[in-house]
């Protein structure tokens, strides 16, 4: 048989094959894992364990909500995707911190965290977002006088669901626990304060004036002070 034949059948016994059942779509087969540049499929393998599988009910920050996005800036996310967050359990993310991801997936994540990727699902969670506050850090120092006004800030805004105490009450879990407060940072307790967390039921504490509660907004000193009271619980539960 003439070799340009042989070639033909070949190439038709090769298309043949391609229409068989059972082969693999293209699609379907594995792809390395430092090629996934898919948002949705890198966000459910490496961020919905601890910040929920649509940005909400996890036990981390809410990265659906809009209101925590307008506080996190997108290379403020790309920097703690890549680096972690030293003292929580926020893991690096970055090949060259010691993770798994490349340079360009930890720019997906943040990019599609910024742009709202996650908005579509449980959006309902999350209503519209009211006048921004200072993003501001927390300071890192903090004083008696400051956890006595910070006690007080809790007596007001937080003992009703959380309990007198902080170890939780019949509407909401402990905040003082070592395992929840293992899990955030100092920053992400702000956050929570600020933003709420719509989805658990948390109010956004700075538009509390639009509940059908008793309850005011609170100031940037009461927030400050709250967070300095519920963050001296961690460093007491870890000696």
């Amino acid at each position: 048989m003439r070799p340009a034949v042989l070639l033909a059948l070949l190439s038709c016994l090769g298309l043949a094959c391609s229409e068989l059942p059972g082969r693999p779509d293209p699609a379907d087969r594995y792809q390395r894992p430092q090629d996934v540049e898919d948002f949705a499929e890198l966000y459910a393998a490496n961020c919905s364990g601890c910040h929920g599988a649509a940005g909400r009910l996890g036990p981390a920050s809410p990265l659906g909500d809009p209101l925590y996005l307008s506080l996190a800036a997108p290379d403020y996310l790309a920097r703690i995707t890549a680096e972690g967050v030293k003292g929580t359990p926020m893991p690096a993310f970055a090949i060259k911190q010691g993770g798994t991801l490349t340079d360009r997936q930890v720019e997906i994540i943040a990019a599609g965290l910024a742009t709202g990727s996650l908005g579509a699902a449980g959006s309902e969670d999350f209503p519209d977002a009211p006048a921004l506050v200072d993003p501001s850090p927390v300071p890192a120092t903090r004083d008696h006088a400051q956890l006595e006004r910070g006690a007080r800030a809790y007596a007001v805004f937080c003992a009703r669901c959380h309990g007198p105490s902080g170890a939780g009450g019949t509407e909401a879990g402990s905040i003082v626990a070592a395992a929840y407060l293992g899990l955030v940072s100092d920053q992400a307790l702000r956050t929570a304060i600020i933003v709420g967390r719509k989805e658990l039921g948390m109010p956004d504490w700075r538009a509390a004036e639009q509940m059908s509660t008793p309850y005011r907004p609170m100031t940037q000193a009461e927030i400050r002070d709250l967070v300095a009271w519920i963050a001296s619980h961690r460093q007491a539960s870890s000696r």
